[in-house]
This record gives C-alpha cells, sequence and structure tokens, in this order.
C-alpha cells in the first residue's frame, strides 16, 4: 500500500459508512480507532493489516478524526490479544467474508497453477492476484508467509506439468542433442570432465566479435548447431512468450554444472526453452548484418561519389538564357564555327564544361557513378558475406506483390556457386519489383551476339537491396526469426474470434475511420497548444536565418541535482564490493530481470552511456 494520500483520496476511499457506526457503538479510545483502521484497511486491501504500522499515518489521522478519538490512541491498540481476534471475526462477518481453509488454500494453489501462472511469473503479482481471487471468494487471505508457499507450489507444478509435456515431445536424438550442449568435451569430441574441456553451451552464449566475415561465419556456426538439434517448431506453442523468455534466462546465467543438477525433464525443457530463443536472436543478428550491410555500402558510396563530384562540380544558372542565346546565335550564322558562334554567346567554353559536369553530377551520370561505387565495394570485400547467408536464411512473403524478390532470392542461392558472368539465357531473371526501372540499363548488358544478358554482380546488389527494404516494412519475412518473424504471427492466435475483445482491451474503435478521426483531432488539439503556448514560452526562441526563413531554438534544460538516495546508494555499494563496478551490476541486474526494457527509451540510453 502506498504510504501519501492526498486528502481527496482520503475522503473518497477512507471514509466510514453509516452502517460502521453501529460496530462502533460499544468502542472507546484506541479500541474504536484501532477497529476502525481494521475495518477501513480490510475493505480496501481485501485483508488485514500484519502490523500497525502498516496502516499510513495519514489514514489513521483521517480515521481518528471521524471516530473521535486522538490519533496518538492508536500505537496504544493491542496487536497481540483476545480482543483484536475478536474484532477481526466481527469484520468478517459484517462485511460477509469467512476464514480460509486447508481446501480453500489447495483450491487457490489450483487456480494459480492453471489460471494465472501459465501467464505470468513474477512472485508480488502471483501475491497480488491470490488477494484479489480471495475477495471475489469472499474469504480472508492466508498469512503472508502461507501465500508465499502457495505461489511456490503453483509455480513449481506448472514448471512440472510443462516441462513433463516438453519432454514427451523431444525425439531420443533432440534429447541427445540438448544434453550435449551442457557436457563438457575435448578438443577431439569426447565428452569428460576435464578443466581443458569446455561444454557447447558455452561458446553458443558467446557474443559476436567485431564486425567482419569471420564474425559472420562464427555466428551460423552457432546457428546451424542449433538448428541441428531438430526441435519441433511447436515445442513451446502452448507456452506463453513470458515462460519461455523466464526459462531461456535461468539458462543464460546458469553454468553447465548448474543445469546438469536439474531433472531431466526440467533440464531438457530449459535447454530447448533457450536453444529456440538463441536460434531466433540469431537469425535476427545475421538479417540485421545483412541489412547493416547494404546500408552501410550505400551510404559509403554515396558519400565517395558525392565527394568527387563537388570537387569540380559548380551550379551553373540561367540555363534557359544560356540556351536562348545559343539559338540565336546559331540561327543568325548557321554555317559559323563552334568555337566563334557558341561559346562567345554563353560567356565563354568553361561555362560549356560547367553545365556539363553538373548534368553528369544530378543525372544518369550520377546513378551510373554510384551504381560502379557500390558494385566495387560489394564485388571487392561484401559479396563473400553472400553465399553463406543466403544458404542459412530462409526469405518469405505473404504478399503476392513482393514474390519477385523471394524468387530473385532463389536464383541467387542456385547460382551461389556459379563463376558465370551472367545468368543463363534461357534463365527467367525478374527485374520488375526487384530492379528500379531508372537503374536496369546498369543491369543489364549485351554478349556478342547483342543478346541482353543480365549482369550477376550487379543483380546481387540490387536484389540485396530490395531485400532491404522488404525486410524492413515486414513484407518480407525470415523463418526461424524473432523481430523479423512471420507479421502473421504478431497477432493472437484467436484474433479472428475474438477481434472485438482485443480492441475494446486494447481501448481502439474497430473502424479504421473512426481510429483515423481520433488521431486527427489528437494532433490538431496538439498543435492547437503548440501554436498558443509557444509565443510565450520563455525557453523558446524564433531566429530568423539569413535566407528569410524562422527557425526554432530551444534553451539548454537546467541539470537536476543528483538525488541524494543515489549518492548513498553508491557509497554503500562500494563499502561492500569496492572492486565490483556499478555499471557492471546494473549490466548483471539487467541480464536477471530486464528492468530496462520497461524504461523510457532515453532512460535505458543514458544507462548504457553511463
Amino acid at each position: 500500500m502506498k504510504r501519501l494520500w492526498e486528502d481527496d483520496e482520503l475522503a473518497a476511499e477512507w471514509t466510514l459508512e453509516l452502517t460502521d457506526q453501529t460496530l462502533l457503538a460499544n468502542k472507546a479510545g484506541p479500541t474504536r480507532l484501532g477497529f476502525a483502521a481494521l475495518l477501513m484497511f480490510f475493505r480496501h486491501e481485501g485483508r488485514f493489516p500484519s502490523s500497525k504500522h502498516e496502516v499510513p499515518p495519514a489514514v489513521v489521522k483521517h480515521l481518528a478524526s471521524q471516530v473521535g478519538v486522538a490519533a496518538d490512541a492508536y500505537l496504544a491498540y493491542d496487536w497481540q490479544g483476545r480482543a483484536i481476534k475478536y474484532h477481526r471475526v466481527q469484520i468478517r462477518t459484517s462485511l460477509g467474508f469467512r476464514a480460509a481453509t486447508v481446501e480453500d488454500a489447495d483450491t487457490l494453489a489450483k487456480w494459480l497453477a492453471n489460471e494465472v501462472v501459465p501467464h505470468e511469473r513474477a512472485t508480488e503479482r502471483l501475491r497480488t492476484a491470490v488477494y484479489a481471487r480471495c475477495r471475489v471468494l469472499r474469504l480472508e487471505p492466508p498469512t503472508p508467509e502461507r501465500i508465499t508457499r502457495l505461489v511456490r507450489s503453483a509455480i513449481a507444478n506448472h514448471e512440472r506439468r510443462v516441462s513433463q509435456a516438453v519432454h514427451g515431445r523431444l525425439s531420443p536424438e533432440s534429447l541427445a542433442a540438448l544434453e550435449g550442449l551442457v557436457n563438457a568435451a575435448n578438443a577431439d569430441g569426447a565428452t569428460g570432465d576435464s578443466e581443458s574441456a569446455r561444454a557447447a553451451l558455452v561458446e553458443l552464449k558467446t557474443d559476436p566479435g567485431p564486425a567482419g566475415l569471420e564474425s559472420v561465419l562464427d555466428e551460423i556456426a552457432k546457428l546451424r548447431h542449433l538448428r541441428a538439434i531438430q526441435l519441433p517448431p511447436d515445442l513451446f506453442a502452448e507456452v506463453p512468450p513470458k515462460v519461455r523468455q523466464a526459462y531461456r534466462q535461468r539458462v543464460q546465467v546458469q553454468e553447465p554444472y548448474e543445469l546438469r543438477r536439474h531433472p531431466a525433464p526440467v533440464r531438457s525443457t530449459l535447454l530447448a526453452a533457450w536453444a529456440t530463443g538463441r536460434s531466433a536472436e540469431l537469425t535476427d543478428n545475421l538479417v540485421e548484418t545483412l541489412v547493416q550491410t547494404i546500408e552501410r555500402m550505400d551510404t559509403t558510396a554515396q558519400h565517395r561519389v558525392e565527394q568527387e563530384l563537388l570537387a569540380d562540380f559548380r551550379r551553373v544558372m540561367g540555363k534557359t538564357g544560356l540556351l536562348f542565346r545559343v539559338a540565336e546565335a546559331s540561327v543568325e550564322r548557321p554555317d559559323g564555327i563552334v568555337r566563334d558562334v557558341v561559346f562567345p554567346a554563353v560567356g565563354g567554353e568553361h561555362v560549356l564544361h560547367e553545365l556539363v559536369k553538373e548534368y553528369k553530377a544530378t543525372g544518369p551520370g550520377y546513378r551510373r557513378k554510384l551504381h560502379l561505387a557500390m558494385r566495387r565495394s560489394f564485388q571487392a570485400h561484401y559479396r563473400r558475406l553472400l553465399p553463406p547467408l543466403l544458404d542459412t536464411l530462409e526469405f518469405r512473403s505473404n504478399n503476392d506483390a513482393h514474390q519477385p524478390v523471394i524468387q530473385a532470392v532463389e536464383l541467387l542461392k542456385r547460382y551461389a556457386t556459379s563463376k558465370a558472368r551472367t545468368f543463363a539465357a534461357d534463365e527467367v531473371v525478374p527485374l520488375r519489383g526487384v530492379v528500379r526501372p531508372g537503374w536496369r540499363e546498369l543491369v543489364i548488358e549485351h554478349d556478342k551476339k547483342g543478346r541482353p544478358r543480365v549482369n550477376r554482380i550487379s543483380y546481387e546488389l540490387h536484389v540485396l537491396q530490395a531485400v532491404r527494404e522488404r525486410v524492413r516494412c515486414k513484407e518480407v519475412w525470415v523463418s526461424g526469426a524473432d523481430r523479423y518473424r512471420n507479421p502473421d504471427d504478431d497477432l493472437p492466435t484467436d484474433f479472428a474470434t475474438r477481434r472485438e475483445a482485443y480492441y475494446q482491451e486494447l481501448g481502439q474503435p474497430l473502424h479504421a475511420d473512426a481510429f483515423i478521426a481520433s488521431m486527427q483531432h489528437e494532433m490538431a488539439d496538439a498543435l492547437a497548444m503548440l501554436d498558443r503556448e509557444l509565443p510565450s514560452n520563455p525557453d523558446v526562441r524564433l531566429v530568423m536565418r539569413s535566407n528569410g526563413k524562422s527557425a526554432i531554438r530551444l534553451s539548454p534544460l537546467t541539470p537536476l541535482s543528483e538525488p541524494p538516495n543515489l549518492i548513498r546508494l553508491k557509497l554503500e555499494l562500494g563499502r561492500r564490493w569496492p572492486d565490483t563496478s556499478l555499471l557492471d551490476m546494473l549490466k548483471e541486474v539487467d541480464l536477471r530481470i530486464h528492468f530496462t526494457e520497461h524504461s523510457p527509451r532515453r532512460a535505458r540510453a543514458s544507462i548504457w552511456i553511463v
């Protein structure tokens, strides 16, 4: 329960009812105030306070003013005698509650294991669920210690059922492969317990080194190792993502010898959950590597070409007037020499040179230079990544409009080991939807007989660019990935039947027009508030630029002082663990509980920059 209450909150939630005066009629002094505190606390929380200090002082003061007793008398109320036991019985009876029995506790444990634990694993939330369930059943909750045991028992029962179900669905080959992850192996592949032996799980947990061909090949090897376990794709279909993530995190922070201590069903379930999640993570990393590689080539090529062109580029002004003067001079002296007629009319030969350079820098010549720069970079280095990546990643699309990209990827896979310069003449090479129209002339060349042929290197470059664009918007997805998974998997399996219920839970309208109208109304209100508040904001200034346009300039925010509790926390951590960095502790805590995932993006960024 929170400790600070506003006056309006106290009046709304902690005010005695008229029927409560009957229960308080024969009580006076500390007994009267203590009974009122028990009654209102039970009505508010659905349970009795474990000690007198659990009731906030503001609540005690508010109740004291209602029952006509000094707030200090609350401390004299006896929390151990027979009177408080009688008071609890009286309150339960008046509110229609009864004490929980052993049978009720067993029922609560089964309800937790069947209804709540499959979707929630946080202990505090499970305790809160027990209290809420007791209120619905009109039961006085068990003691906090008993509830803790119920929660632990429900989690253990659920894990036992899940582990037995998962273990039973695994083939003997998969079970043997999972056991091989935690059994140490020597350099010759034989298992053993010597210090030189190293479990495969340790290698598979390692992060990739610096970006490059070797690190990509290492990640591909890890992914193939995990795929060789041959886990069923629907192995955890009945297990919620939160539970799978909890299983995976347990493996991530435990050493192989700790995992070997678990019973076989539990060990195989934990390792299978970790292998499934790690395989999806590695697939995402490879897709991200492919996307970033293409983007890096594109950005680098653009920078090089722009620097090359800007070195000798000057925009020619008044090109329409130059054209008129050239036409006029040519008509007047049609038999004259260009150097004697045209050059003087435009202001000299250098003007025409600048005009030609401008055209080359802004027209098809720019695209050709950019294409050649990307091609050189791709052919010299990045093309070595293509065969292993295409052999490992399986691209798919649910949209017929993007099937040419999928067909192009399959074509690249078939020609991955070929040394041919162009594709075969009878090969169907998808161009529409893969290569942009303005760039097709850079992909198609002609052989000695004048027949059009598609250059493989140029085509591969444009296919990868098309894949990057489609993957980013999920028009193309990758099998086995998580971030780049099938977009149909983002929806619940029962979305078609429970669509209205899901929209109601999200607080969104069913119809697109209503959603668009609400967004437009919200944006209009925000713009109106900006227009209303901006002129009077002292931290915002409108600055006039030299080009006649105004710019918004914001004053730097005043830095906040460091919280005193943070200083005390640092001092205490330094006293207890003087050789441990606070950043290392934050990283370890986040690795275990993922608290930064529930923090604002800016807060997460500041944590990792510290």
